[in-house]
């Protein structure tokens, strides 16, 4: 499998491009905010060709650039059904504060032309790929992980958006958040997977299921009381 990504724009939210081999069609996840540029880089040098933007949550920081992506390629996008609604008005989930960081932000047209709603389990079948959808509300209420079977030597990967960082968890104190749902996500979509499952994340750097379920402070019995609050992303 080819995993290929860079973090875009001002917020650094991870975009992925994947495929089953190089030369082949892929999906891009998260394709944020100024991502065309390094994204267009990648396809050819991969020679990898798109077929879907798959969005993990509706937040501006990973879907800034999904419409234009989605209207060069002539491709659909897919969002849970839960966060639809952000292409249209992606200020409506943002504090007051983050509302008005963006304020200079172009936050119309960003809704691509063909939107795919996605529900929990669907497996949509793209590019040849092992992927089944999870749905992880707490971030906001439509989050979902991507989920890409194990395959002979290459373990699970899970693209978990803003739900779960290396060390960290997603902020819950947004519209739509909850710390609960978030946790009871996290425990029962993502530590049940196995401890060698790589997590590639919305924010930071890889890790893997069995380092957070042993180091990661959010996860800890006992200190899941602690919201992450604006230290989240």
């Amino acid at each position: 499998m080819l995993i290929a990504g860079f973090p875009a724009g001002a917020f650094a939210a991870n975009c992925f491009v994947v495929a089953s081999e190089e030369g082949g069609p892929c999906v891009i996840v998260d394709p944020g905010q100024d991502a065309v540029p390094r994204l267009q880089s990648l396809l050819a040098e991969h020679r990898v060709t798109p077929v879907a933007v798959l969005l993990t949550h509706g937040h501006l920081d990973h879907t800034a650039s999904a419409a234009d992506v989605c209207r060069t390629a002539g491709i659909p996008a897919y969002i849970h059904h839960d966060d639809a609604y952000m292409l249209d008005d992606p200020l409506a989930a943002l504090s007051p504060e983050l509302r008005t960081a963006l304020a200079g932000l172009p936050t119309s047209g960003l809704r691509p032309d063909e939107v795919i709603e996605l529900s929990d389990l669907d497996e949509p079948g793209l590019a040849d790929l092992p992927l089944t959808i999870d749905h992880v509300p707490g971030h906001t209420g439509g989050s979902v992980v991507y989920r890409f079977a194990a395959d002979g030597d290459r373990p699970e990967i899970l693209f978990t958006g803003d739900t779960l960082f290396a060390g960290s968890i997603g902020r819950t104190d947004l519209p739509g958040g909850s710390l609960e749902q978030e946790l009871a996500s996290i425990t029962t979509r993502m530590l049940s997977r196995a401890e060698d499952a790589v997590v590639l994340s919305g924010h930071g750097p890889a890790t893997t299921v069995g380092n957070e379920m042993a180091t990661n402070p959010f996860l800890i019995p006992g200190a899941w009381v602690a919201d992450p609050g604006p230290a989240g992303r």
